[in-house]
C-alpha cells in the first residue's frame, strides 16, 4: 500500500512541471488589454483554425510574432515542395499567393461588415452548441467538432501529419500528404472567395 502511495506522489510530482507551463501566457504590457484597437497588418479569423489566422480578442499576443511563425511555416511547405513534390512547385506559389491577396481583401475595411455578419453567425452556432451540450444533447467531442467543422480542422490535421511524415523521412507519405494539402487549400481559398461574394 505504501509502495502504490510512492508511485502516486512520484507521478504527481513528475507531472506538475506540465501542469504548471501548460497554458502559460506573457501578457503584452505595452498595450492596454481591455481596449479594442486595430493593429496594422493584423490578421481576423477567416471562419475556423484552419484559417490560420489569429483571433486578436481571445489571444494575448504578437501579431509579428504570428505573421513572423506563418511566413516560417510557408518557407518550410515551400521547402517540402521541393523535396518532396518539385512539379507542383507553381501551382503551391499560386495558391498561397491567392492565399494572401484574399486574406488581404477579407481584412480590407470595405469588408468589415461581411466580417462583423459572419463573426455573429459563428457565435450564434457556438452558441447554440453550447446550448445543446449543457442540456446533454450532444457530446463534448460533438461540440468541438461542430463548432469548428470537421472538415475546417482537415488542412491543420494534414500539416501535422505531413510534418511527422517528412521527420520519419516517409518521402512517399510526404508527397501524399502535400497533394492532399495542396486540394484543401485551395478549397480554402474558394470558400474565402464565397465569402467575399456574399
Amino acid at each position: 500500500m505504501k509502495f502504490r502511495l510512492l508511485i502516486m506522489m512520484l507521478g504527481l510530482l513528475l507531472a506538475m512541471p506540465g501542469f504548471t507551463s501548460a497554458n502559460v501566457q506573457t501578457p503584452d504590457i505595452s498595450e492596454k488589454p481591455a481596449e479594442k484597437r486595430p493593429v496594422p497588418g493584423s490578421q481576423e479569423k477567416e471562419g475556423d483554425k484552419d484559417s490560420e489566422e489569429c483571433d486578436c480578442e481571445k489571444q494575448e499576443h504578437s501579431h509579428k510574432h504570428w505573421q513572423a511563425k506563418m511566413a516560417e511555416r510557408e518557407q518550410k511547405l515551400l521547402g517540402w515542395v521541393d523535396q518532396y513534390t518539385p512539379d507542383k512547385k507553381a501551382e503551391w506559389t499560386k495558391v498561397l499567393a491567392e492565399k494572401k491577396e484574399l486574406r488581404t481583401k477579407w481584412l480590407s475595411p470595405e469588408n468589415a461588415q461581411k466580417r462583423e455578419k459572419w463573426k455573429q453567425e459563428k457565435m450564434a452556432k457556438i452558441q447554440e452548441l453550447k446550448k445543446q451540450l449543457d442540456e446533454g444533447k450532444i457530446t463534448k467531442e460533438e461540440f468541438v467538432q461542430k463548432a469548428h467543422g470537421g472538415k475546417a480542422m482537415g488542412h491543420w490535421k494534414t500539416f501535422h501529419e505531413l510534418k511527422a511524415a517528412v521527420e520519419a523521412r516517409n518521402d512517399k507519405q510526404a508527397a501524399e500528404l502535400l497533394n492532399q494539402l495542396l486540394e484543401q487549400s485551395k478549397q480554402h481559398n474558394e470558400k474565402i472567395k464565397a465569402m467575399l461574394a456574399e
